[in-house]
């Protein structure tokens, strides 16, 4: 029977906390032992669920870094900018990582990451939860299949969703790239990795292109005021304002993300002064955010097969990532956990449903956060690093796709993969 596998985390926000939830589900197969998290609140919360022994409660991952080396493993899910030094002092600890995606805001921090679990021998895996999914496998599986022949092109949407990107990347942690990353590495690095992934050949150029087309001070309506909550004259027929975004979901009885992040926790009492007071009732027109609200990638492959991507955050999200996928005997769309198929051969349709009843209940990322977890712990427990689908190299070669996409829409050109290397 595998082992136990002790995990220490470095990060305990959200994502870090989501994570940590599969030791509750699976106490037999899982234990967190240590906490490094600065956020007293967080802190707290997390060490009274897993019961950590306060020596092991520690405010700052140095000091986690400091010990000798606490668990099996550990998940680091620090903001995007404090990925690199603790993955690299971890590294030489010994420890197996599990690093929340992105692996690191910039290309030469990546590859110090990939060169260090290298050199330590590190099992590692980057949390692009969207592989682990049992949609995902499923269509992968049907394509390995050749259920459509070969691959040719494929198309994905991103919808961001008009709430999501004004909760996040307007008012949020990911606004500004200085302060996190840019828009398609903070959140569609999940959406080139999965293309490359299903397309299973490397990526030879890219172009792109985006903008930051409304959420622009200069874009700011007439009677637009500073805060959703104090002064502005349109705040009720907007559908960016922040009341309706937090203290509509409170009032449905809606306590978790996003509402969580603006006030833990909350009442309406606490909600209210938080957007009275803090960064989430701010005017959508009235941040320091710079990232984008709109691109494109373009991709060829190798062998000539071809990909687009979008991100828009003027959408409905209800339903998910959306993809096309044409091959040489047939086409498939994916949604919402369906794929449907058509052949060329037989002029038939057909509808999968890739999601099996006990999953659709466990929501992140479409069950992906669970299934991530489950192969991370499997592959600790086991020592089989076959269980994870994205290790170092792959990790590496993806995330430097969408460095060379940044760098194709900032210089309007053509970016080669072999400029990023």
């Amino acid at each position: 029977m595998p082992k136990c596998v002790s995990i220490a985390i470095a990060g305990g926000g959200d994502r870090g906390s989501e994570y940590s939830q599969y030791a509750l589900m699976h106490p037999d197969r899982a234990r967190v032992v240590a906490l490094a998290e600065p956020q007293e609140y967080n802190c707290t919360l997390l060490a009274r669920q897993h019961n950590i022994p306060p020596a092991n409660v520690f405010t700052d991952w140095r000091q986690l870094a400091e010990k000798p080396r606490l668990a099996d493993a550990v998940i680091i899910a620090t903001q995007d900018a404090m990925h690199a030094e603790p993955a690299l002092a971890l590294a030489k600890k010994g420890y197996a990582i599990l690093l929340e995606k992105p692996m690191a805001p910039n290309a030469q921090d990546c590859r110090r990451i990939a060169g260090a679990v290298a050199a330590n021998d590190n099992l590692f895996a980057v949390c692009h939860v969207m592989r682990y999914t049992d949609y995902t496998r499923r269509l992968k599986a049907l394509l390995e299949e050749g259920l459509i022949g070969e691959i040719v092109s494929l198309q994905h949407l991103e919808p961001v969703g008009w709430w999501h990107q004004a909760h996040s990347f307007v008012r949020g942690n990911w606004r500004n790239e200085k302060q996190s990353s840019p828009m398609l590495l903070a959140k569609s690095c999940h959406d080139l990795d999965w293309i490359r992934h299903i397309m299973g050949v490397p990526c030879r150029s890219v172009q792109s292109f985006g903008s930051l087309y409304l959420f622009r001070k200069d874009r700011k309506p007439a009677g637009a005021g500073s805060r959703c909550t104090v002064d502005c004259s349109i705040e009720e027929g907007c559908c960016y304002s922040a009341r309706k975004i937090y203290l509509g979901r409170l009032a449905r009885g809606h306590t978790g993300w996003p509402v969580s992040t603006v006030a833990p926790e909350p009442t309406m009492e606490k909600l209210q002064e938080a957007l009275r007071t803090g960064p989430y009732g701010r005017c959508v027109w009235e941040c320091d955010n710079d990232v984008v609200d709109n691109q494109t990638v373009n991709m060829l492959f190798e062998g000539g097969r071809t990909a687009v991507f979008t991100m828009t955050a003027f959408n409905n999200p209800r339903g998910g990532r959306r993809t096309a996928i044409f091959g040489t005997r047939g086409e498939i769309f994916g949604y919402d956990d369906k794929i449907r198929h058509f052949d060329f051969l037989t002029q038939t349709e057909q509808v999968i449903d890739a999601c099996p009843a006990e999953q659709a209940g466990r929501a992140g990322h479409g069950g992906g956060d669970y299934r991530l977890m489950e192969a991370f712990v499997a592959a600790v427990a086991t020592g089989q690093r076959g269980h994870i689908l994205s290790g170092p190299t792959e990790s590496l070669e993806t995330h430097l796709m969408v460095f060379a996409a940044e760098k194709s829409r900032h210089e309007n050109r053509v970016v080669d993969l072999a400029e990023m290397t």
